[in-house]
């Protein structure tokens, strides 16, 4: 039911060098598909990383947080899917290091040279044993088999690519993500990961990392629930040629920054395309406020409202559900009798109520599409900002109801 959204074609994601990915069965799903999968990196690389602000997050997070504060070269990411181990206290930390572990014997290097993620249902032990046991019959596979290997309720893989010219060389950048439900930031359920033969350095690597999310995996809402396990991770294995960006002065930093943003921004945009249950991608754009955090304040009250998000399942134009929305955002000095709000190009208000010209058939018109843009003027500044979310239909309920049957 994934919105304009097709699986791609393994002939458009393009290889990164550098980075190897492997995928197996550890037999935590129940479905016998692949559900482990690990990315083995060059000894160099730069890695940015973003993870989940929710204070119950989860053993994966606290541990590939730890091992990246070691300033080790990172050498493999491995990740699990059908098990989040969140809420598994002391134990699910010991089993995220014993998966380590178990993955730098294999690559002969250091326990802290590997980041772990997982994804699934929470409050679960982690099978560490199943991991490690599926760990040495793990077989190379294209990016797109990856990327179905970390799915969970997800009905389509998420993969894509980007390629840019720097210093004549081509420059490769390759993503997969996962998400379907449980998206709200900070961050979205999501996991991420970007990876580029670009040569960076770490700080100004990181700095590119954390912008990105903020316009893209930070953007986007399905239901309002943030996870404990959303991570985005980018690598730069430095591969390319290239000469090595030191700073965000360098002439070649805002290529590099231009192709992660959008290439992060389309996979974000692929999550809630993928929205458990969803048939439209709203788009809420919010324009002239005096702050891009009041643009994104009034963008979320719309994108979160179970009332807009349901009128627009049933495409009806109840659109006083997001007039509604904008008066509670919070903005307490706001004149509503200076805003507009614009469905696609549709003008629905202004002065305080219904715009004049406003017609019925105007609103269903708009309403009867598969991607509609709400454009909201609040009149009061040059900030601005996009959300990105679904309707909500009853389907997300039978899923969400029968997750773990």
């Amino acid at each position: 039911m994934a919105v304009n959204l097709q699986a791609a074609a393994d002939k458009d994601i393009l290889s990164i060098d550098g980075v190897q990915v492997y995928v197996g069965q550890a037999g935590i799903k129940k479905t016998g598909r692949d559900d482990i999968t690990l990315i083995v990196l060059n000894s160099a690389n730069s890695v940015g990383a973003v993870f989940t602000q929710n204070r119950f997050c989860a053993a994966p997070v606290q541990i590939a947080k730890q091992h990246l504060a070691g300033h080790y070269p990172i050498r493999a990411l491995i990740i699990n899917t059908g098990n989040a181990n969140a809420g598994t206290g002391k134990k699910g930390r010991d089993d995220a290091l014993l998966v380590c572990q178990s993955v730098a014997k294999q690559l002969s290097c250091a326990p802290g040279q590997v980041l772990p993620f997982s994804t699934g249902v929470i409050l679960e032990p982690l099978p560490a044993e199943k991991i490690i046991a599926a760990l040495p019959k793990v077989k190379p596979v294209h990016w797109t088999q990856a990327a179905a290997a970390i799915m969970t309720t997800d009905t389509v893989p998420k993969a894509a690519s980007r390629q840019v010219i720097i210093d004549g060389k081509p420059v490769r950048f390759t993503g997969i993500a996962k998400g379907a439900g449980m998206i709200h930031p900070n961050m979205a359920t999501m996991l991420g990961f970007i990876f580029t033969d670009a040569a960076i350095a770490q700080p100004v690597w990181q700095q590119l990392v954390r912008d990105a999310a903020q316009t893209s995996f930070n953007a986007i809402t399905v239901d309002g629930d943030t996870s404990t396990n959303d991570s985005f991770v980018a690598v730069a294995t430095g591969k390319s040629g290239m000469t090595k960006i030191q700073s965000f002065d360098d002439a070649n930093c805002a290529a590099v920054a231009a192709a992660l943003s959008d290439l992060a921004l389309e996979l974000a945009q692929a999550i809630v395309r993928d929205g458990e249950g969803a048939s439209k991608l709203i788009t809420v754009s919010v324009k002239n406020a005096h702050t891009v955090a009041e643009a994104r304040q009034v963008g979320y009250a719309i994108a979160r409202s179970p009332l807009v998000k349901t009128a627009f399942y049933a495409s009806d134009p109840n659109l006083g559900r997001i007039l509604c929305a904008i008066g509670y955002a919070g903005i307490a000095d706001l004149d509503t009798d200076k805003l507009k709000v614009y469905l696609g190009s549709v003008l629905v208000a202004e002065n305080g109520g219904r715009a004049a010209g406003y017609t019925e058939e105007a609103g269903q018109a708009v309403m009867n599409e598969a991607e509609i843009t709400i454009t909201v003027d609040l009149n009061r500044g040059i900030a601005a900002a996009e959300i990105y979310t679904c309707d909500l239909s009853k389907e997300y309920v039978a899923i969400n109801a029968d997750y773990r049957s």
